[in-house]
């Protein structure tokens, strides 16, 4: 097993609640969301990340539009070393991290870290212990060697189908399948480092972005297979409760408000004053509504209308009923819930403006994951990472100055 090296600073009581993988050492080769994403997981859980990046930096770095984002989210708690993998001078010092290393993560195009000499049939006999993640397009199959995104296997998987209104696919506001690969790869490698525990042997294991857009789309085929009938697309779809989503407000405001049960509707009733409506045995049940939901959805429309968002929330609040405001994600920073729970996490930007990024959403011992460390700058930790695997500092210097290492 890999010696311990590279020590981290952690809290005893930290130590003892989230960060379970401490000492678990993973090189990340990756760019933008989906290994990214993978290596967060495991960084937030304790483990030492060391990304592995180009001399010229991950160019997710200077990505603009939606892509701008991307480096400060998925890079925190990581160290960045950045060396020439082209080089067989670089390759070298990659072999030579691996020998520390528990896991390997990586999301290149196919065939890519074959052709560096870093596919897994080149690194399993010399690293047996390896836990080896490769977060693809594709699993095996006719598909393998094509390229994906996450837009792409939205569109191939359904889910951009059922998102938009009929005719009009649509993919979904964020980078899921990205984020849920990188997820499901995290999950594969934990699942691997418990049998290498029993068996004292790594393995390769794989996510991909089309299989993980398919899993999300299962309840979808299980209700294409028990009916028959074609899917509708959420927007076209016929709801299982009458009341069941957004409404107008009388200051512009979207609001969507659900009613899933008849004690619910009483409820909702009650806080709006409606005995009438109480009163009306067509409305008593939930199926009744349906039946009535062409005049009754206007007619809730209508109260909705008359009165402010904050109103609405209030009496929404009341009668205990599933609700919210349409927000936005810049709405989020000042969300009371995300700050009373340490929900979020303040992180230095590349720019150097201080700001909140979301924690990893599980807590362990009642104890979530703090920010160790920023998202590193391009090769922050490139010196201290070589010389704890041996390499003297005029070593380093020498390789800085040749262009294999950038730090």
């Amino acid at each position: 097993m890999p010696a311990a090296w590279l020590t981290t600073s952690f809290s005893t009581a930290a130590m003892s609640s989230i960060y379970t993988l401490r000492g678990l050492r993973v090189l990340e080769f990756s760019h933008a969301v989906l290994g990214p994403a993978c290596g967060l997981i495991l960084a937030d859980l304790g483990a030492e990340v060391i990304r592995i990046e180009p001399v010229t930096g991950d160019p997710t770095r200077s990505l603009k539009g939606f892509g701008t984002g991307y480096y400060p989210f998925f890079n925190r708690n990581k160290k960045s070393v950045a060396i020439n993998l082209k080089c067989e001078d670089g390759r070298a010092l990659v072999l030579r991290l691996l020998e520390t290393a528990d896991v390997l993560i990586e999301n290149f195009a196919p065939g890519t870290m074959e052709r560096l000499g870093l596919g897994y049939e080149a690194l399993a006999p010399r690293y047996p212990h390896l836990i080896y993640c490769a977060l693809k397009g594709f699993l095996s199959g006719p598909y393998a060697n094509r390229l994906a995104l996450d837009e792409v296997v939205q569109m191939m998987s359904g889910l951009a189908y059922m998102t938009g209104p009929p005719g009009q696919p649509l993919r979904v506001g964020a980078s899921v399948i990205d984020v849920m690969s990188g997820t499901y790869g995290a999950l594969a490698i934990l699942a691997a480092l418990r049998e290498r525990d029993a068996a004292g042997k790594g393995q390769l294991v794989h996510s991909a972005l089309f299989e993980t857009a398919v899993f999300l789309m299962g309840h979808h085929m299980a209700y294409a297979a028990m009916t028959g009938e074609p899917v509708p697309p959420m927007p076209a779809r016929v709801s299982a409760w009458a009341i069941y989503r957004t409404f107008t407000t009388s200051d512009g405001e979207l609001v969507f408000i659900g009613v899933t049960s008849d004690k619910q509707w009483r409820r909702f009733c009650q806080v709006f004053h409606q005995d009438d409506w109480l009163a009306d045995e067509r409305l008593a049940t939930n199926n009744g509504r349906i039946q009535a939901r062409e005049w009754l959805l206007t007619a809730v429309e209508a109260i909705i209308a008359q009165y402010p968002t904050a109103e609405i929330v209030q009496r929404c609040q009341e009668a205990d009923l599933p609700f919210s405001p349409v927000v936005r994600p810049e709405d989020l920073f000042t969300d009371p819930q995300l700050q009373a729970s340490g929900s979020l996490l303040q992180t230095i930007l590349p720019n150097g403006e201080y700001t909140w990024l979301p924690r990893l959403p599980i807590l362990l011992h009642e104890i979530g994951a703090t920010l160790q460390i920023d998202p590193p700058a391009l090769g922050e930790h490139s010196r201290q990472v070589l010389a704890a695997i041996g390499l003297q500092s005029q070593e380093i210097e020498s390789l800085i100055q040749q262009g294999i290492v950038a730090g």
